[in-house]
């Protein structure tokens, strides 16, 4: 008597597409876990800064909305016991909750590429134009979505109703494209002012951010009109979103962090702080003045990216320009400067001018004739050696 053949269950009677997909979200969640550990110490340094300028909330926006929201569509996607009627009335979460995150993500761009432009009109509008663009037709294309028709215990999946579906992620990905094109202009642009490597310029303008986003969304977009589905029950055209969606997010958030100095405006381009720099005045009065004792004085001092210069009889005012270190200098050690002497306290994020032209003794007596300045630096939410110095 022959047996009768096993019979699994619908949770674990798979397609090979479907199976894929489960595992592909499953190393999504990973990479949304993952990222929101590794970041936590940072994002805790970015909110102790005070003011809230646009980055800094849609930073912290961004790291609360993608996680919950791949959380619960793991949640729809995996639960055995959602029914078919049930996921009717969920199925328009995932669409709708990405085009939320795209939007966010969209917008860190648009105010990050329009300041290293230096606020220049031309950039505002082709980037608010392509931000606009994406806006109305993510909005549209997200109610054109369905749910791919699965039985019942092999959960929740939103797919698109028609082909052209597809250009919910062509106007991101348009974006994304146009933003890594002209930060890459940027930077290679500043190399006439500034000759520096690759490598270092990849670094220190975030270009591989730039283009890990512009990467992965037209994978995503190339494989959504590529991949050809076997019947309306295959969710192959939607394997790849919700990776796009989290590397998009985490790559954005790291955008922002990597902005050198504040984010008021969107903070400005590396090379620009560096050329102009930041001016502070110190003015002193009294015992213990420059030149309040020693008669007039004229000092210049300087070390690894910090120039001023003071002068005084009885008052003396001293400009510190916090600027950008040499190329190869990125090290700030306790230097004797051209009179100065300069040194840097790591948990602080300052740097203490503790002599200035030969008025203040240098064997630790404070007896009130020299001058001591003390710049802070405003990089303090990064917590990583490379943007500390």
């Amino acid at each position: 008597m022959a047996s009768a053949p096993l019979q699994l269950p619908n949770e674990l009677n798979l397609s090979p597409h479907l199976s894929a997909h489960k595992y592909f979200l499953v190393c999504t969640l990973t990479v949304a876990a993952w990222d929101t550990l590794v970041l936590s110490p940072r994002t805790w340094r970015l909110f102790k800064m005070p003011g809230w300028p646009a980055l800094k909330i849609l930073f912290h926006f961004l790291r609360l909305w993608m996680p919950a929201e791949f959380i619960v569509v793991a949640v729809g996607f995996f639960d055995t016991k959602l029914s078919p009627e049930q996921c009717q009335k969920f199925f328009l979460f995932e669409p709708i909750a990405t085009a939320i995150l795209l939007a966010c993500t969209s917008a860190v761009h648009v105010i990050r590429i329009h300041a290293i432009y230096d606020s220049k009109r031309p950039i505002l509008i082709l980037m608010s134009a392509l931000y606009a663009l994406q806006i109305v037709v993510t909005g549209i294309a997200a109610g054109f979505y369905r749910s791919v028709p699965l039985l019942s215990g092999q959960g929740c999946i939103a797919g698109p109703k028609h082909e052209w579906v597809g250009i919910y992620w062509v106007a991101p990905t348009l974006l994304y494209t146009v933003s890594f094109a002209l930060a890459l202009h940027r930077s290679i642009d500043s190399l006439k002012t500034r000759a520096i490597s690759k490598w270092k310029l990849m670094l220190r303008d975030g270009l591989n951010l730039y283009g890990a986003i512009w990467l992965v969304n037209t994978i995503n977009m190339l494989f959504y009109f590529i991949a050809t589905p076997t019947d309306t029950a295959d969710p192959i055209k939607t394997i790849v979103t919700s990776m796009a969606a989290v590397l998009t997010t985490s790559m954005t958030l790291r955008i922002i962090l990597s902005v050198r100095g504040t984010l008021v405006h969107g903070g400005s381009f590396a090379l620009s702080a560096s050329a102009s720099g930041q001016t502070s005045s110190h003015n002193t009065n009294g015992a213990g003045t420059a030149g309040g004792r020693h008669g007039p004085t004229a000092t210049t001092f300087s070390a690894a990216g910090f120039a001023g210069t003071g002068t005084g009889r009885g008052h003396g005012t001293f400009e510190i320009r916090a600027g950008a270190k040499a190329e190869g200098d990125w090290a700030m050690g306790d230097d004797d400067v051209k009179g100065g002497v300069v040194r840097e306290d790591s948990e602080a994020d300052r740097v203490t001018v503790v002599k200035v032209g030969g008025i203040a003794d240098l064997d630790g007596d404070d007896d009130g004739r020299g001058v001591k300045v003390t710049v802070d630096r405003e990089i303090g939410y990064d917590a990583s050696e490379r943007y500390r110095k």
